[in-house]
């Protein structure tokens, strides 16, 4: 058996998605910006199923939205609380195909590389495990070749700054581990300018994570139009000092309502083939 990964999704109109991003940047975008992601996520694991042998599936939070997600099979998360959900996905993975890998859609920068490398190192016969950490204490993939026992996943207090620390020092002793290399997780408005500088000088990514690069920077040079156009209608109100208003510049749009309403802009973002998401291990 060459092992499994599963993503882990939550379905916009089912579910809240990207709810931190979502305060930063407007619901609309969190939305258009999580289609995206998932999407990219999507790609990057069925070209490591195709080079790896990993096979890939979708870990759906809502049973009645299994059938939303396209491309990939999927697997419910179950009830309870996400240590009981993660535990619940990652055995069946293991029962199946020997190994699993548990990733979310808020890393879209991930490689197939990065896939490789955690799968070929459980595709062991003795006891592995493999972390993958997020800049903000966080991690945004864990696998392991054998089902950890369920308080090691529930005794961990998710959404932490010790998150990835926590969950490790509970399997510490369970076998040996190979640490990934660190991504951003974009769960906040911050976040975005790392993850989209990772996503412009990957070596080799895919077309949906391109499509996902062109989209972030689209909506971050309509932001700043917007930014600087507002700035120049409130100099145009309030004349300088000893001199004349300034002007608004001739191509200036007639109303920012779309940004300032939380970027309306994302409702004509380009359709992906995957259906919308969220949630992240």
């Amino acid at each position: 058996m060459s092992g499994a990964l599963a993503i882990f999704v939550k379905t916009p109109g089912h579910s809240a998605v990207k709810s931190r991003l979502a305060a930063d940047r407007g619901e609309r975008y969190a939305q258009a910006w999580y289609r995206h992601a998932a999407a990219a996520v999507a790609s990057v694991a069925r070209s490591a199923q195709a080079r790896h042998g990993l096979t890939a599936y979708w870990a759906v939070a809502e049973p009645e939205a299994l059938g939303d997600w396209p491309e990939l099979p999927a697997l419910a998360q179950g009830g309870g609380e996400l240590g009981e959900r993660m535990a619940r996905v990652h055995a069946q993975l293991v029962a199946r195909h020997g190994s699993g890998l548990l990733i979310g859609a808020d890393a879209p920068q991930l490689t197939v590389q990065l896939l490789g490398e955690a799968g070929d190192w459980l595709a062991s016969a003795s006891p592995r495990l493999a972390l993958g950490p997020a800049s903000d204490g966080g991690f945004w993939l864990f696998g392991a070749n054998m089902p950890p026992p369920l308080p090691a996943w529930t005794q961990v207090r998710y959404s932490a700054d010790d998150t990835a620390r926590q969950f490790r020092r509970n399997m510490e002793a369970l076998g040996a581990w190979r640490t990934l290399a660190t991504l951003t997780d974009a769960d906040h408005g911050h976040d975005l300018t790392a993850v989209l500088h990772a996503l412009e000088t990957l070596p080799e990514p895919t077309a949906e994570q391109r499509s996902l690069a062109d989209w972030m920077g689209e909506q971050e040079r309509t932001c700043e139009d917007a930014s600087d156009t507002s700035a120049e209608h409130l100099l145009a109100r309030h004349p300088r000092e000893g001199g004349d208003p300034v002007p608004p510049r001739a191509d200036a749009p007639k109303s920012l309502g779309s940004h300032v309403r939380g970027n309306d802009e994302v409702d004509r973002a380009p359709a992906v083939t995957a259906a919308p998401v969220r949630s992240r291990p």
